[in-house]
């Protein structure tokens, strides 16, 4: 069988692994391999201050915290992600505002958010879907005419840039995912990106249950103790000593998953130029990751069909998300602002194909010969 998706392994995490728990002999957080990991991204990404965390929706919900979200404030975001997006703000008391996509990315349409916003507006969350940037430049523009918030979901967006920019970077908070599916993987885990120095120590604070115990390893306070409300964000020496050896061969890794998705998108060019499927359009000011290749089909049927046909030949492939606005809770918590015209029309035609790290040449020659053949009948 080959499957969608399998965590990156290399050799070197098994070691560092083995030096945290017997030779550093420390497994809770921010020991040697997260302090590596954080200065790592700090560095190779640009400035802002980055906190690992124990999840990408933990550092959302430190985002959401930071942003001093309330009961009855409004979130902009697509419908079209997963639920980490909308709970880390309706935990907090936020209705959500679902504004439609933009069919070519995925990704929330910027010439929709401003209709969206209300005296209650208080953050825009743009979500890099498939490690595609969002429209940016746009998307700031409003939040800064409007005195809003921007926190992006960079979930998929690791080592993907907008205009040059990496993604997580460029709003006032970002937050990585190193869960087992992404890119880099730490099992569990993630990062909160802090663009905004004003809100550094509270960051920290809140990350470390409410405590300055940050302060206290740095030497700047004698003792710490309880200064604000907190919760324990902080993932294991484990988990980060796994995704130390990645982070060290994070380029070999980009390189590895973009000679798939090439592969892929100049085996379906034929298709798509016979209208057969829609591929993936990358615009001009973004740099993609490979997080991931789909392909579009006519419609669910068809989608259907061809997920049976590759499981019929080992193949898993798989469709994403069910827009949020239909689920029960996204229509308690939400609701759709505007008409939905591409957003649940375009969920039900989406394709992933198997995509991860270590994808065998052979495998990925079988995976594109079973849709051409599918295509073919």
């Amino acid at each position: 069988m080959i499957n969608f998706n399998e965590p990156v392994y290399l050799e070197k995490s098994m070691e560092y692994v083995k030096k945290a728990i017997l030779i550093n002999k420390r497994l809770n957080g921010d020991g040697e391999f997260t302090a590596k990991c954080t200065e790592w991204m700090e560095q190779r990404f640009g400035g802002a201050k980055i906190l690992l965390t124990t999840s990408c929706t933990h550092g959302l919900e430190m985002a959401s915290l930071l942003c001093g979200i309330a009961p009855g404030d409004e979130v902009i975001m697509p419908s079209y992600t997963f639920v980490s997006t909308a709970n880390a703000f309706v935990l907090r008391g936020a209705k959500i505002k679902f504004v439609d996509i933009d069919p070519r990315t995925m990704n929330i349409n910027a010439d929709l958010i401003e209709e969206a916003i209300t005296e209650r507006t208080r953050v825009i969350v743009p979500v890099h879907y498939a490690g595609v940037g969002c429209d940016m430049d746009k998307i700031m523009a409003i939040a800064r005419k409007h005195h809003l918030i921007v926190v992006e979901d960079a979930a998929q967006g690791v080592m993907a840039k907008y205009k040059g920019k990496y993604l997580g970077t460029i709003g006032d908070f970002g937050s990585y995912s190193f869960h087992e599916t992404k890119n880099y993987s730490m099992g569990e885990g993630g990062a909160l990106v802090i663009n905004n120095p004003a809100y550094n120590e509270r960051a920290e604070i809140l990350r470390e249950k409410g405590t300055n115990r940050a302060k206290f390893f740095r030497g700047q306070v004698d003792k710490y103790t309880w200064v604000d409300f907190g919760d324990s964000y902080l993932p294991s020496e484990l988990n980060a000593a796994y995704l130390w050896a990645q982070l060290l061969h994070a380029d070999e890794i980009n390189d590895n998953r973009m000679a798939t998705w090439n592969a892929y998108h100049d085996a379906f060019r034929p298709l798509a130029d016979a209208g057969r499927v829609e591929l993936p359009t990358i615009p001009a000011d973004c740099v993609h990751n490979a997080h991931m290749f789909y392909l579009k089909c006519r419609d669910l049927e068809e989608r259907t069909a061809l997920i049976r046909h590759l499981k019929a030949n080992d193949i898993l492939a798989v469709f994403h998300y069910i827009p949020l606005h239909s689920a029960p809770a996204g229509q308690r918590f939400g609701r759709f602002d505007g008409a939905d015209v591409y957003t649940t029309a375009e969920s039900e035609r989406l394709l992933r194909l198997p995509m991860y790290y270590g994808l065998t040449e052979t495998d990925r020659n079988k995976v594109i010969a079973k849709v051409l053949e599918f295509y073919a009948q």
